[in-house]
């Protein structure tokens, strides 16, 4: 089974016959079987050529890069391999037309809805004072298929989300600083974890993406714009919740992550390295989890579901079966 590699230290990589070889900054050696390779994730500071990005293009397999600081700063996607001419004018004639954008638009909020009140239900058995949040987000949640357009639909979404936010002191058990969510930059180890956790999330789904016959540029929720595949971010919406959310939960509520895993620098916050290396560790074991789809009857990994949501996507653009976005069970 291929799998995702990780390359925290500096050095160069590169092609060495038919296979890949990484080289750190001390001159040690690592060779990485090209057969085993799905993505590449260059954490730190990394050398390349052309000739290794011919040969990664031969091999089908894209490379996603952070910078210094463990924020994405993005990807090198490979010739799309599985083109489709007549998926592709269907896919913009989803996004042209107002109502068939509308339509995935509002399954994908919805069942992102759905996965963040899971979570919240999750920690409201186990003693949290979440009800009141709940029946916040469960009422925004029933006026998504009353929505008229887009970016009315996108501020549903954005209470949904804020509301959420608000409740990530309850849930977790640690004593932190957060009262709103902040991007560029993070100003606090909340921030700065969420943003690092969904970068996360939106990589796996732009790999995922890249073995199917969807355009990455072309997204329903999202606007699509320059510089960002956006359909990435439409299924990041669904997943976020269960990948990278739970995740943070956990690794905080059992200390595995700390306030001493993050380094503070004029009003910017970000994960020490060794923070960066737990937390990948645990996104990229939970991927790896199995679980028994209910319609397949077959165990499959975490990371297969989002492909799944792809295929899901080409039938209901085809029009073969009516999207529904992926909404947990367990």
């Amino acid at each position: 089974m291929k799998r995702q590699y990780y390359i925290f230290n500096n050095g160069m990589l590169q092609r060495k016959d038919n296979t890949l070889l990484f080289a750190d900054a001390a001159g040690n050696k690592r060779p990485l079987p090209v057969e085993n390779v799905e993505a590449i994730y260059a954490m730190g500071e990394l050398n390349f050529n052309s000739k290794l990005f011919v040969f990664l293009a031969q091999q089908k397999i894209p490379v996603h890069i952070f910078n210094y600081y463990g924020y994405y700063s993005g990807s090198y996607y490979p010739k799309e391999y599985l083109n489709s001419g007549h998926l592709l004018v269907w896919q913009v004639r989803h996004y042209t037309s107002k109502a068939k954008r509308l339509t995935i638009a509002k399954k994908i909020v919805d069942a992102a809805a759905h996965n963040i009140l899971a979570n919240l239900k999750y920690y409201a058995n186990r003693g949290r004072e979440l009800q009141e949040p709940i029946d916040t987000i469960e009422h925004l949640r029933s006026a998504v298929e009353e929505q008229k357009d887009v970016p009315a639909l996108m501020g549903i979404e954005g209470n949904i989300r804020q509301r959420y936010y608000e409740m990530f002191p309850e849930i977790i058990k640690q004593d932190i600083e957060f009262t709103e969510r902040t991007r560029r930059p993070p100003n606090n180890m909340i921030n700065a974890l969420i943003s690092f956790a969904n970068s996360m999330v939106y990589t796996a789904a732009l790999t995922e993406i890249f073995h199917t016959q969807l355009n990455p540029l072309i997204s329903f929720l999202h606007e699509p714009g320059d510089r960002r595949y956006s359909l990435s971010l439409d299924l990041a919406e669904i997943f976020k919740p269960l990948f990278a959310d739970r995740l943070i939960f956990t690794m905080l509520n059992k200390n595995q992550i700390t306030k001493n895993d993050f380094v503070t620098e004029l009003k910017c916050c970000y994960l020490r390295d060794k923070g960066r290396k737990t937390f990948v560790r645990g996104f990229d074991e939970r991927l790896s989890k199995t679980i028994k789809h209910k319609k397949l009857k077959r165990n499959i990994s975490y990371r297969r579901i989002v492909r799944l949501e792809c295929y899901k996507l080409v039938k209901h653009i085809l029009g073969e079966e009516e999207y529904e976005g992926f909404k947990t069970w367990w």
